[in-house]
């Protein structure tokens, strides 16, 4: 399980996130929508370890990230927006370094590749460098180094944004096995058919704040709608 509790960020003393908290259940895929600067990805940051909240409490599987973050991030998978690729690299040499970042033996990061190779697709691509590589295949080598260490949570920054279909499909078959196996998912999207199709639970962002939280039912209840991106307008004030 994820869980923030009263999460606040400033930067240059304007607040980028005031009091956020949810919680993201095992076996389930939790949907952090938001317009642009909503603090989605700020909130995604500090979950992800790689800014510290002003105030509040993050716990990943019962870690918690401020007072043991070695132990938090060794059972997280981040998939930043910022893919972060060298472009001299091969996906496979991306991942061995991963892998022994996390204390794999080279027998069992050979496997993990690979597995994800097969999982995502990668087989054309895992010994070629990665300069030029399209925005499909460097989401693939990304998502792929993020769950080299099997974490049994997964944190994922807008994955389909830009890419084609066919790596849009093997995206979205990747969470729904994470989900299957009964890893906790967060995933950040502006695409509400994939957020349908995917979410189990739903947290929208505005300002800065937690508007909405729950189920699909719970929010499209809460927003008088059966239409999800009705119900996204109106709870994330876009419709004022």
């Amino acid at each position: 399980m994820i869980r923030l509790e009263d999460v606040h960020k400033s930067f240059g003393g304007r607040p980028a996130v005031r009091a956020v908290g949810f919680s993201a259940g095992d076996g389930t895929v939790t949907g952090l929508l938001g317009p642009n600067g909503a603090g989605k990805t700020t909130t995604l940051r500090i979950l992800g370890g790689l800014l510290r909240p002003d105030r509040g409490e993050v716990h990943i599987g019962g870690h918690d990230v401020a007072r043991d973050p070695r132990a938090a991030r060794r059972s997280l998978g981040l998939l930043p927006d910022a893919r972060g690729l060298h472009p001299r690299l091969t996906p496979r040499e991306h991942l061995r370094f991963a892998a022994s970042l996390y204390g794999l033996s080279p027998a069992a990061a050979d496997q993990r590749i690979e597995a994800l190779s097969v999982q995502l697709g990668m087989a054309g691509i895992i010994d070629r460098r990665c300069r030029g590589f399209s925005q499909g295949e460097r989401v693939k080598v990304a998502l792929a180094r993020a769950l080299v260490h099997d974490p049994m949570h997964v944190v994922l920054d807008e994955p389909t944004n830009g890419l084609d279909v066919g790596a849009t499909r093997a995206i979205r078959a990747m969470v729904r096995t994470l989900k299957e196996q009964g890893r906790c998912v967060v995933l950040s999207s502006h695409v509400m058919q994939e957020v349908k199709s995917l979410c189990s639970q739903l947290v929208i962002l505005a300002e800065g704040e937690v508007k909405a939280a729950g189920t699909v039912d719970e929010v499209l209840a809460q927003a008088g709608t059966d239409d999800l991106e009705d119900a996204f307008v109106t709870l994330a004030g876009m419709d004022a």
